[in-house]
């Protein structure tokens, strides 16, 4: 059983570990933290951590470095977690500041969340199986090019370029975008990508009119988009980070670069990973494992999209600033949530 005091000297042990990349011994904690007692019932304290697989010594006749389990006690009992500095929130606000569009937002979140923390930064789109499609705008360009807009309920646009057999005049136009308008305008993603499923399947026969051909190119276009909006994604920044601190890791890095590569990994990750009253959530080293990435942590936040909870996180090491991260986590995950709400409350 491990005592309070022993807790306090663990706490130590992670935060001069973290800070200094060096095994930390009794008379550096004596000298570097105001515990009142000598080196010997320090060392003692930390036979009782090192009994307890919280700590352990790397080398013979070295100081101590937290275990896995250890990182896990100090998240679960021993982190604070420090409110972010104004400097920092006024970061945070500028890279978030007036984005184009859901995807920009997502992109501009990742890129706040690997500046604050030095980490690879992860944000799961919100799942939109349930939205709906609030507009769509076919906008004609030239040698059969037409560009299609799709704009959910929740924010999410999409642009994508469709090559038509010929160029449609702008009354065309005008009938097309209503046709297609008529399958998944103000309908659920799911139905709609039903409803365009089912007249493709119907496609043929004797009564086509001229447009059919070009509304059908155009529909296995807008199929193709609604079925991206009901897949999970992620979107990630700072992977060169895992380079430059690769001697954070006890092994190979190649496994996290594969999973960041595939992503499916990591949302099954993100997903299984349990958060406390506040959201928050971390997965220490080898409770990865089943993952593949026994050598890195995840903390992450969840954030809040028209009812659509996702999260937003960072991966790095195990030797990581947890409470710094976890701040960072939260306030952007916090910051997130306020603008899709104002966004929401917009339209």
């Amino acid at each position: 059983m491990v005592s309070a005091r022993g807790l306090e000297v663990l706490r130590a042990i992670v935060q001069d570990y973290v800070e200094t990349r060096e095994p930390v011994g009794s008379k550096s904690i004596v000298e570097r933290h105001a515990f009142g007692v000598s080196a010997a019932t320090i060392r003692n304290d930390m036979a009782m951590l090192e009994d307890e697989d919280l700590i352990a010594a790397p080398h013979t006749s070295s100081g101590r470095i937290p275990t896995d389990k250890g990182y896990r006690v100090f998240v679960d009992h021993l982190a604070e977690v420090r409110p972010l500095s104004p400097a920092q929130r006024t970061a945070i606000a500028a890279f978030l500041e007036a984005p184009g569009d859901l995807d920009d937002l997502m992109v501009r979140t990742v890129r706040a969340l690997t500046q604050l923390t030095g980490q690879v930064a992860i944000v799961q789109y919100p799942s939109f199986a349930q939205a709906h499609v609030s507009h769509i705008e076919l906008v004609g360009l030239d040698a059969g090019r037409m560009l299609v807009v799709i704009v959910t309920d929740t924010g999410r646009v999409s642009q994508r370029l469709v090559f038509l057999p010929r160029d449609p005049a702008e009354d065309e136009i005008v009938r097309l975008r209503a046709a297609i308008a008529d399958l998944i305008v103000g309908r659920p993603i799911r139905d709609g990508a039903h409803a365009i499923a089912e007249r493709l399947a119907s496609a043929g026969g004797d009564h086509r009119s001229p447009d059919d051909a070009v509304i059908d190119v155009i529909a296995m276009t807008v199929a193709e988009e609604l079925d991206e909006f009901r897949q999970d994604r992620l979107v990630m920044a700072g992977t060169a980070n895992l380079a430059r601190r690769e001697s954070d890791f006890r092994g190979s890095i190649y496994p996290l670069l594969e999973a960041i590569e595939e992503q499916v990994t990591l949302m099954r990750l993100m997903g299984e990973m349990v958060a406390d009253e506040h959201g928050l959530a971390a997965s220490i080293g080898r409770e990865n494992e089943p993952f593949g990435l026994a050598e890195a942590s995840v903390v992450a936040g969840e954030y809040d999209a028209s009812g659509a909870r996702a999260r937003v996180g960072v991966l790095g090491p195990t030797r990581m600033d947890y409470p710094s991260n976890l701040a960072s986590v939260r306030a952007v995950a916090r910051y997130l949530s306020r603008l899709l709400e104002e966004d929401e409350g917009a339209r």
